[in-house]
């Protein structure tokens, strides 16, 4: 195929931290009203950080479809919260519904990158207490990583393809890149596309503890502060968010409601560090993906930094800005999400595209609500402690990840 087509956002959903209502975590943002607490799932006498971004298991149970057993995997749960207000939303499936529903040839498309990881951890203690037999038949079908999409396709009769998506921290950032270029060149009219993760599991957690990148402030209020002098690593988050896209004639057709256009993904590769980063890389996935969108560097407003808080990746982050926009960067707003509802991983893109996306539509950034002290590092125009109004049509939204990839979107606001 080889059409070339206009590409929308028509729904959205997501369950997080700071509310799993677009409403609730649009005032919530706005406000400056951090989810990060003191972690309650794990016992954390023995680790070094303390604060993580959890959702509450009774808001989670709230925001999941009545149909949904109450069985799935935490993370494939929220996913197919999530997926259910995304489609809700879109005007693709009704509310008050419940299955069988009727087939709709839509892809789902997930990114993540640990997957189900509860159920991982409940079969790894299954074999070290019981052995060979501990581990439950349906462990396999239940921790793929694909069984999210699966779930979410098998739930709301999706008959297009689902996958995974797994790039680390990038990994939603490529769902919805991938998603789009279904969608633009003509392989599916509408798809659904986003991320799922919770790394709130002793083993994943330990392992993030151990690697020394997250905080280690117990101030839950403080303990995220990108681009601060005195950010010293990020905050864990879980949740997931989704996307509805479709073609510009399709939603018209349908008399959707049209939230954004997506019009640009550039991605590439640094091809050198797993984990540190590199600013000439991540460069040139902003560049592509302006030149994806056919925008130029000065039509850029506002940027929804990976902003992680972690001293190599903001002050990269900040270089790499400077190296694709060049004179234009001093025209535009950096802002990071991850204060709010911590970093998802590779949930983190999805969601913070969401926050993109109501930038947008609402002309408001929310704020960097721990910025007290700008890092020299990092050179570029940030918003400040209070919520900044914008008057931009485009935003970007960069995602970076260990292994070295890089992603970046293009969202403009919708004109019809």
């Amino acid at each position: 195929m080889n059409k070339t087509r206009r590409v929308v956002v028509t729904g959205m959903g997501l369950v997080g931290p700071t509310g799993s209502d677009e409403d609730v975590f649009w005032t919530n943002m706005l406000a400056g009203k951090t989810g990060v607490r003191a972690i309650a799932s794990l016992d954390t006498a023995d680790f070094k950080t303390v604060c993580g971004a959890e959702i509450d298991d009774a808001d989670l149970a709230d925001a999941l479809p009545p149909f949904i057993p109450a069985s799935s995997d935490r993370v494939t749960a929220m996913a197919l919260a999530a997926a259910f207000q995304a489609l809700t939303r879109a005007g693709l499936r009704d509310a008050c519904a419940a299955p069988p529903f009727p087939p709709l040839p839509i892809p789902a498309i997930v990114g993540t990158a640990n997957g189900p990881s509860h159920v991982i951890q409940d079969s790894y203690e299954s074999f070290f207490k019981s052995g060979p037999r501990g581990p439950r038949p349906t462990t396999i079908p239940r921790s793929m990583l694909n069984a999210i999409s699966a779930q979410i396709s098998m739930q709301f009769a999706l008959t297009g393809a689902n996958y995974a998506v797994v790039s680390a921290c990038t990994s939603s950032t490529s769902a919805i890149g991938t998603a789009f270029r279904m969608v633009r060149h003509g392989y599916a009219d509408q798809a659904l596309c986003g991320g799922a993760e919770s790394a709130f599991v002793p083993s994943a957690f330990s392992a993030w503890n151990n690697l020394g990148v997250m905080s280690k402030n117990p101030d839950p209020a403080t303990a995220c502060r990108p681009f601060d002098s005195k950010r010293d690593g990020f905050v864990l988050g879980e949740g997931a968010a989704m996307l509805v896209l479709e073609s510009l004639d399709s939603a018209q057709a349908r008399g959707a409601r049209i939230r954004a256009e997506l019009c640009g993904f550039g991605e590439s590769s640094d091809a050198g560090h797993i984990t540190r980063p590199d600013p000439q890389g991540q460069a040139v996935a902003i560049r592509a993906a302006l030149a994806d969108a056919q925008l130029d560097p000065g039509e850029v407003g506002y940027i929804n930094a990976h902003g992680t808080a972690t001293k190599a990746n903001d002050a990269c982050e900040s270089q790499s800005i400077r190296l694709a926009l060049g004179d234009a960067t001093d025209r535009l707003l950096v802002a990071s999400s991850k204060s709010f509802f911590g970093h998802l991983l590779g949930a983190a893109g999805a969601m913070e595209s969401l926050v993109a996306i109501l930038a947008l539509e609402q002309g408001m950034v929310p704020p960097n609500p721990n910025l007290e002290n700008h890092d020299p590092e990092c050179a570029i125009p940030l918003v400040g402690r209070e919520a900044t109004p914008i008057q931009t049509d485009v935003a970007l939204k960069n995602s970076f990840g260990f292994g070295g990839y890089n992603a970046v979107l293009a969202f403009r606001r919708y004109r019809p």
